[in-house]
């Protein structure tokens, strides 16, 4: 465990060990956790020390790294077995991010290969991951930035920046890059409950950039669109079908009716490893659902009924049909729907 000031990266691989951003203590405390085995790897996971679909799929396969060198004392075959153990561990760890279990897959098929340097070579396909999903936000931010017009305001939700990714953001990617540009007066971040991630996490890292912020209750939400003339609303995605309904965290789809009520225009941003060709539409997609104390505590302060029933969705569901704008490094989709996702992966440039 060690503290900093101010992280460049949530995730980083330092000498054979994981360091990640404890978020649960954000924005009161910046503390680091040096993670060196795939228990503590899946435990960081599955209890919200890393989140965020896209810092989910890297930390996972930085964990096949930390459980392939804890095995490579073995012979190859029964250390690949050990391992393909752990890479099951790891995807049971949350159930709705499609990154963890894309990533998965690559670190299996890189371990499935014969070479004789397959600790080697996962150690660099984890780090590949990591660095693609920096280039991909900086892309998607560039193409994101492009619908947004001078002097706007903006919405979001939950966090999906740096803290959710290898780094820089996705959502908040398109915003840094549109502020970059001169066009942000104004961003409103929605609270997020239960877990406050637009308020320990979003204004915190706008904060630290000085980008204009103002926090807001998830119920102002409508108020703010109407008050302040905000344009657009801008989220992330932790899974989205082929069809391109979004999930994403519990209130996304509201945010997507209000939007459609007020004429407002809603843009989700999220690299293609979050799209999820297996899954015709969201209707096919796990919702996870947590703990009631999420919603009926404030850190260890009760602030609901006692013994109160509790229904606590980590997620939900926007239709495609609410989508105006769908953002991939690999391009633009305007009005996502099945036919129009089907071509974007029919590009050449996806593997």
């Amino acid at each position: 465990m060690m503290n900093r000031t101010l992280p460049n990266r949530a995730i980083e691989w330092q000498e054979g060990q994981l360091i990640l951003l404890d978020q649960r203590l954000l924005p009161s405390t910046v503390e680091f956790l040096r993670i060196n085995n795939v228990l503590d790897v899946y435990e960081a996971i599955k209890n919200m020390v890393v989140r965020g679909a896209p810092a989910i799929g890297i930390t996972a396969a930085y964990g096949v790294v930390l459980s392939a060198i804890s095995h490579q004392h073995l012979a190859a075959d029964q250390a690949k077995l050990n391992i393909l153990t752990d890479i099951q561990t790891l995807a049971n760890a949350r159930p709705t991010a499609v990154n963890l279990h894309w990533a998965l897959k690559r670190m299996q098929a890189c371990l499935d290969d014969n070479s004789v340097d397959w600790l080697k070579n996962l150690q660099a396909e984890a780090n590949s991951i990591h660095q693609e999903d920096i280039a991909a936000n900086k892309k998607m931010g560039e193409l994101g930035a492009e619908y947004i017009k001078r002097n706007s305001s903006v919405m979001t939700h939950c966090n999906a920046g740096a803290l959710a990714t290898g780094g820089y953001g996705t959502a908040l990617g398109v915003i840094r890059s549109a502020y970059e540009q001169g066009k942000i007066e104004n961003v409103f971040a929605n609270e997020t409950r239960p877990w406050f991630q637009g308020a320990r996490l979003t204004a915190w890292e706008l904060q630290q950039e000085n980008i204009p912020v103002n926090l807001i209750c998830d119920s102002a939400a409508a108020s703010a669109l109407r008050a302040y003339d905000v344009e657009w609303i801008i989220v992330g995605a932790d899974r989205i079908a082929a069809n391109g309904d979004v999930v994403n965290k519990i209130g996304t789809y509201g945010l997507a009716i209000l939007a459609k009520q007020a004429g407002k225009k809603f843009m989700v941003v999220a690299p293609t490893s979050t799209i999820d060709l297996g899954s015709a539409s969201g209707n096919d997609i796990e919702i996870e659902e947590r703990g009631s104390q999420e919603v009926t505590h404030v850190g260890e302060k009760i602030i609901a009924s006692q013994g109160v029933n509790v229904w606590n969705p980590v997620f939900d569901v926007t239709p495609a049909e609410l989508v105006d704008v769908l953002v991939t490094e690999h391009g633009v989709i305007e009005k996502p729907d099945t036919k129009k996702i089907a071509q974007l992966f029919a590009s050449p440039h996806i593997n």
